[in-house]
C-alpha cells in the first residue's frame, strides 16, 4: 500500500480570496479548499443469466481513492462480504458526458450474489438521524452486515491511545493543505499508524479506509484501533463493525445510538481522545494498564 500521507490528485482546489486581519483592509490572497464531487457507483450483476448494469447510489465525495471508496461503501452497506464477491471496479466506464469525467464507478460483482434493490434503496443513509432509530435498526444492521466480535482483543493502554491524535493530525496531508477534510485512521495495538484515508465527508473517509484494507485483504480487522478525526456516529460503528474492527476511538464525542449500537456489537468505543485524555462508552474489557 502507499504511504498514508500521499495526497490524491484533484483533492483540493486553489481559490483567490480576501483576507481580514483586524481592522486592516483586505488583501488579496490565494486558498486551498478541499474538493467535493459526486461520484455515482454503478453496478454489474447477473440477473437471469445476463449481466445487468444500473446505478446504485451517488455520494459526495474528495475525489482520490475512488475504487476503495466504492469497494469500501459495497462491504459497509451489506451489497459484498469478502473480497471475493467483486470481480474488479473499474473507473469511469462508459461515459457519455464530459462533466462524469472522473466521477463514475462501476463495481462488477460475482455471478453468485443475489442482490434485492427494494432493500438496498431502503438501506442507503447518508447522515446522522435520517430514519434510521434503536434497536429496529441496530437489530437490520447486525443480521446484514455486522457479525458481533470477537473478545479476543485487541487490547490496547491508555499511553497508547493517547499517542493516536497526533499521529492522525501529523498525517493528514489533506488538512494540513485544505483545513476541510475528515481522517480515519488504522493502528496497531502499539500504536503504529498503518493506514490513513481522508475525505471532506467523514463516512467516505473510511469507507476509502475500509476499501483500501478490503482489498489489500486485510479484513476481517479484528486486531486493529481505528481512530476518527470527528465524532462518533451510529453509522461509523456500524461500518467499523462491518470490518471487523473492535476499537473505535474518535476525536469527538460518540452519539446515544453510536454506543448503543457498539455495545450490541461487541464494541469497545472512546471518545473526547485529545490531550492525554479520554472517556470509556463502552467495552472497557479491551484497554490494559
Amino acid at each position: 500500500m502507499e504511504s498514508p500521507i500521499m495526497l490524491p490528485a484533484a483533492s483540493f482546489e486553489l481559490v483567490t480570496i480576501q483576507k481580514i486581519s483586524g481592522a486592516g483592509p483586505p488583501i488579496s490572497a490565494s486558498d486551498q479548499l478541499a474538493a467535493e464531487e459526486p461520484l455515482e457507483i454503478r453496478l454489474g450483476y447477473e440477473e437471469n443469466g445476463q449481466r445487468q448494469h444500473r446505478t446504485l447510489a451517488v455520494t459526495m465525495r474528495t475525489p482520490g481513492h475512488d475504487e476503495e471508496l466504492t469497494a469500501g461503501f459495497l462491504l459497509t452497506e451489506g451489497i459484498i462480504r469478502q473480497k471475493a464477491d467483486l470481480l474488479g471496479i473499474i473507473p469511469c466506464p462508459d461515459v457519455q458526458k464530459p462533466e462524469e469525467a472522473g466521477n463514475v464507478t462501476r463495481a462488477e460483482l460475482a455471478a453468485h450474489l443475489s442482490l434485492d434493490f427494494q432493500k438496498l434503496e431502503r438501506h442507503f443513509y447518508t447522515s446522522s438521524s435520517c430514519g434510521v432509530c434503536g434497536k429496529t435498526s441496530i437489530a437490520a444492521i447486525q443480521t446484514t452486515t455486522c457479525p458481533v466480535l470477537p473478545t479476543a482483543g485487541p487490547f490496547v493502554t491508555p499511553a497508547v491511545v493517547h499517542q493516536l491524535p497526533d499521529k492522525l493530525r501529523a498525517a493528514q496531508a489533506g488538512f494540513e493543505q485544505t483545513g476541510g477534510q475528515h481522517a480515519a485512521a488504522l493502528f496497531t495495538p502499539a500504536g503504529e499508524l498503518l493506514l490513513l484515508r481522508e475525505d471532506v465527508g467523514r463516512h467516505n473517509a473510511l469507507d476509502k479506509l475500509i476499501g483500501a484494507a478490503l482489498l489489500a485483504d486485510w479484513l476481517p480487522l479484528h486486531q486493529h484501533v481505528l481512530l476518527v478525526s470527528g465524532r462518533a456516529s451510529f453509522e461509523l460503528v456500524q461500518k467499523a463493525a462491518a470490518a471487523g474492527i473492535g476499537v473505535l476511538a474518535a476525536v469527538g464525542a460518540p452519539s446515544s445510538l453510536a454506543v448503543q449500537a457498539a455495545r450490541e456489537f461487541g464494541m469497545t468505543v472512546l471518545g473526547f481522545v485529545r490531550q492525554e485524555r479520554f472517556n470509556i462508552y463502552c467495552g472497557a474489557e479491551r484497554l490494559k494498564q
